[in-house]
């Protein structure tokens, strides 16, 4: 796992820079046929054909591949016999064959290679890449693909890098702290998977050109100080103005850092400390 940089030939070339993809198993294998489908491009519309997601739009064709985010099938081992690249998520995918023959694609935690076997259920060890519940987890343990309701499936620490810290238990909960520095109660009959995340340079890869953003279904982003006022609340103005306001989203949402979240919303009883703001500089934990 690293990051390759292209000599500087041409403008978009310079500063660019791509995965070198070492930690795939082999680079022209094919999807499983029976674990993929169809994924329809939306351009960010909703089903009354309504702009909800701005700046989407176009990108490469791709194949879903269905993962299996549940990893409920306890007391069957399994052998990891691909580690395959994604188009739809930031992290690698590792193809697993079951001993009874089934195949299923999981997130591919750090430190997972071709050969490895793994299994989900009570009394697994905390192995990497191996899924139990959070009562049987030893504490301290880094986690990922965490549910949040028992039977649900992984919902949070799924992307490249990512991880949490199983930190203590008291009764049915457990408490974990996420990677953006939230402590937050789970149950804890919910699974998580033991290890962080792979490909956590990612976050490192330089795009270089527009073209590559495009390639992504991501379109170009206009200043709202460039719009008319019909279109966003900080456009119009005589000549170049600098807003006249702090910065927001054309629905008038502060930009920055300011509280958006519900304050009577249900699952806030869930969170032990909050994750700590981004606002003037501070950096998350």
């Amino acid at each position: 796992m690293g990051i390759r940089h292209y000599k500087p030939v041409t403008p978009g070339r310079r500063g660019a820079s791509v995965s070198d993809f070492s930690e795939l198993t082999d680079r022209k294998k094919r999807p499983e046929k029976a674990l993929t489908r169809r994924a329809k491009k939306k351009g960010g519309r909703n089903n009354q054909g309504k702009i909800t997601a701005r700046h989407r739009g176009g990108g490469h064709k791709r194949l879903y591949r269905i993962i299996d985010f549940r990893r409920r099938k306890d007391g069957v081992k399994g052998t990891v016999t691909h580690i395959e690249y994604d188009p739809n998520r930031t992290c690698r995918i590792a193809l697993v064959q079951y001993e009874d023959g089934e195949k299923r694609y999981i997130l591919a935690p750090d430190g997972l290679a071709a050969g490895a076997v793994i299994e989900s259920g009570e009394t697994v060890e905390p192995n990497v890449g191996n899924c139990a519940p959070l009562a049987t987890i030893p504490l301290g343990t880094v986690i990922h693909n965490i549910e949040m309701q028992p039977g649900r499936g992984g919902q949070m620490c799924r992307s490249a890098g990512t991880a949490a810290v199983l930190n203590a238990r008291e009764g049915n909960w457990a408490q974990v702290t996420l990677p953006s520095g939230e402590v937050r109660r789970i149950p804890s009959a919910c699974r998580a998977t033991i290890g962080e995340v792979g490909n956590s340079e990612h976050s490192s890869i330089v795009l270089g050109k527009a073209g590559r953003k495009r390639w992504l279904g991501r379109r170009p982003h206009v200043r709202g100080t460039a719009m008319n006022p019909v279109a966003h609340p900080m456009g119009g103005g005589e000549g170049r103005n600098s807003g006249g306001r702090h910065p927001c989203s054309p629905t008038g949402k502060p930009a920055k850092g300011g509280k958006t979240r519900k304050k009577r919303k249900a699952s806030s009883r869930a969170i032990i400390r909050r994750r700590r703001s981004r606002r003037y500089g501070e950096a998350k934990i």
